[in-house]
């Protein structure tokens, strides 16, 4: 019987390792492009940043769909190491000022990103799903933070969770920060006033 040569375990693991670097570096390099003002960085640009060659970038990632998928995976866990949760059994008051004040910090690390998305969106369906993860992460953490309200809502929930998560995500932020020149603190005011109107009038009627 003849025995194939076979790389040991520990040279296998260190080829991994040194490729999980080197596609770390590619999006880290990516994302310092797009955090610098650079929203359309080409394959040239990314792999210049990361100091690695353009085949180099290609062999680990085989086209822009993946490094966006890789890329907005990275974002999210930028989000997630601020990202604490809100109780439900807080004041509403308290719930939506901690609820804004979060949504704010994630909102601003997030608005490179998605201003870069924005411009390539409309032809790259893996951004397209990044932003429909986002939404959905939006709509969980309202639905969690506001429970109690919603529970009270009846037929109309489903109609004030929309109403709610529209004032929570990125596109409204960035009509109060882009569009209406607003600063952080102005905007979260009117996220704050918006979510208030929406849940106290939510209460109301389940009173009536």
């Amino acid at each position: 019987m003849i025995e194939l040569e076979t790389d040991p375990p520990e040279r296998v693991d260190g080829r991994a390792a040194r490729a999980e670097r080197t596609r770390a570096a590619i999006v880290e390099a990516h994302l310092a492009l797009i955090d610098s003002g650079d929203l359309r960085p080409t394959g040239e640009r990314i792999a210049e940043r990361a100091g690695v060659s353009l085949r180099t970038l290609w062999t680990n990632f085989k086209d822009m769909e993946t490094l966006f998928a890789a890329t907005g995976r990275r974002v999210g866990e930028r989000q997630a190491a601020l990202w604490r949760p809100v109780s439900p059994e807080l004041p509403l008051t308290a719930r939506i000022a901690a609820f804004c004040d979060q949504r704010a910090r994630l909102l601003e690390v997030l608005a490179p990103s998605a201003r870069a998305s924005a411009l390539r969106e409309p032809f790259s369906p893996q951004l397209r799903r990044n932003r429909e993860a986002a939404v959905t992460r939006v709509r969980q953490e309202i639905e969690a933070v506001f429970a109690p309200e919603l529970a009270q809502a009846g037929p109309g929930r489903e109609q004030l969770v929309d109403a709610l998560t529209v004032a929570g995500t990125w596109s409204a932020w960035s009509m109060m920060r882009d569009s209406m020149g607003l600063d952080v603190d102005a905007a979260r005011a009117v996220m704050a006033r918006t979510l208030g109107a929406l849940l106290v009038d939510a209460i109301a009627a389940g009173l009536r």
